[in-house]
């Protein structure tokens, strides 16, 4: 190794040693009391459907419009009288007794950027302040008892990139994207190689290596500021390759489990996800991408749908066998949904856009009922004709689930900002129809 690639991964080291020491200032942080409220729901599962899921081929399918509308595509029965499904979610019609659709999200905001700002903190974008994501907030108010000092807001294994999540927060609030593949255990014979593509040994070589090298350090290990660097260091090793790492290992899994999620990069997350429940980490969020489909929306759906629709149903499976989706919400939603036409001309061969006005979103555990239907879309699932639910609605009753007022105020923060924490959310438009 040459004396750029040595101080290459030297950085890695330091790089995640700060993501790690980060991850400490989220434990133990006192929430005032006006802020708690009675709820269950420890962890939160976020299944983000990155690029705008449509209503029509998932939650709300319109089987009588047409073929301009739903291209041909029907809709399937579930296992709870009443309440359909599109036919590309064969394996989640069959655990609908677990989970509620809401066919009336709406707001204003038909491009990505602003649509997920708002999804992500109930806020639209301006006014000079980047507010945190739901993600953010809750694992600094929840983030008091993760073990092995994991982090406590997991990203599978990507950012959304649309904004800063963390927001004025500031980065040690940013959520830990993993990055690599879940996947990456199953190519291994004679040892796991995590991303990167070094085993546990070599890293634990090389931190060894670096330490022995680093006079400077053991010259001046007094030094306040030596002895954090030191502690973020073995924070950094413990998630690399200590009981942390074990957690993100899907090798310790039955092979029937793995298979029965999905053995594509979705359904290891969505597996990985469970095991990080299990390890106490209050926010996961898996960001899923492929859905904001312009062009041949059919044609990709094909591919990608039986990958999500076979993992979330094996993840609500899993978890409510486990006793665990009493106390693990999961929502799934995309920032907003597509238009209920399909584009046939050219050169969009049967697309779909962006669309705001009525989009689907599906929400189970964590105090949420399953079986239910909230709101109402016209025939093609254009809009809402009854019980509109705003994602300040939605975010509001994620909060209270999770024990926090969304009315109540934001902890001390860095910029001293003196604001509720969702302004304007109503107790009467929360979703406490389908509360347990």
């Amino acid at each position: 190794m040459d004396r750029r690639e040595f101080l290459k991964h030297c950085m890695t080291l330091g790089v995640l040693g700060a993501a790690a020491a980060g991850s400490k200032a989220f434990a133990g942080v006192e929430v005032p009391k006006k802020t708690r409220t009675s709820g269950g729901a420890r962890s939160v599962i976020e299944l983000w459907i990155w690029g705008g899921p449509c209503q029509l081929e998932s939650f709300d399918p319109k089987p009588g419009a047409g073929e301009l509308y739903n291209g041909g595509r029907g809709q399937i029965p579930t296992n709870v009288d009443g309440l359909f499904l599109s036919e590309y979610l064969p394996q989640l019609a069959k655990q609908a007794d677990k989970f509620s659709v809401i066919r009336s999200m709406t707001h204003r905001f038909f491009g990505h950027e602003a649509a997920t700002y708002l999804m992500q903190t109930g806020r639209e974008p301006g006014g000079g302040i980047t507010y945190p994501a739901i993600g953010a907030l809750l694992a600094m108010m929840k983030g008091g008892d993760v073990k092995y000092n994991l982090p406590p807001y997991v990203a599978l294994t990507i950012n959304k990139g649309r904004f800063s999540e963390c927001g004025f927060l500031g980065d040690r609030y940013r959520p830990f994207a993993t990055g690599g593949n879940p996947m990456a255990w199953q190519f291994q014979v004679d040892g796991y190689t995590p991303a990167g593509g070094i085993s546990r040994q070599q890293m634990q070589e090389r931190s060894k290596f670096a330490r022995e090298l680093d006079t400077f350090s053991r010259q001046y290990a007094g030094h306040p500021a030596l002895r954090s660097a030191a502690l973020a260091e073995k924070d950094a090793e413990s998630i690399m390759y200590g009981k942390a790492a074990d957690v993100f290992d899907l090798r310790q899994e039955p092979k029937e489990v793995r298979e029965r999620y999905g053995m594509t990069r979705f359904g290891q997350s969505c597996l990985c996800a469970r095991r990080l429940v299990e390890a106490g980490v209050p926010y996961i969020t898996i960001n899923a991408s492929g859905w904001d489909t312009h062009k041949k929306h059919f044609e990709t759906l094909n591919r990608i749908a039986p990958e999500m629709d076979r993992a979330v149903a094996a993840l609500l499976e899993d978890l409510a066998s486990r006793r665990l989706l009493d106390t693990t919400l999961v929502w799934w939603s995309g920032e907003f949904g597509r238009t209920p036409k399909v584009d046939y001309d050219p050169p969009w061969q049967g697309g779909r856009n962006h669309y705001c006005p009525c989009f689907s979103a599906m929400v189970a555990g964590g105090g949420f009922k399953g079986g239910q239907i909230v709101g109402a879309s016209d025939e093609v699932g254009g809009k809402v004709v009854s019980r509109p639910v705003s994602p300040v609605d939605l975010l509001g009753s994620i909060y209270e689930l999770c024990g926090i007022d969304p009315a109540g105020m934001f902890p001390e923060n860095p910029i001293g900002l003196k604001s509720p924490i969702l302004p304007g959310a109503d107790p009467k438009t929360r979703l406490r129809e389908i509360y347990c």
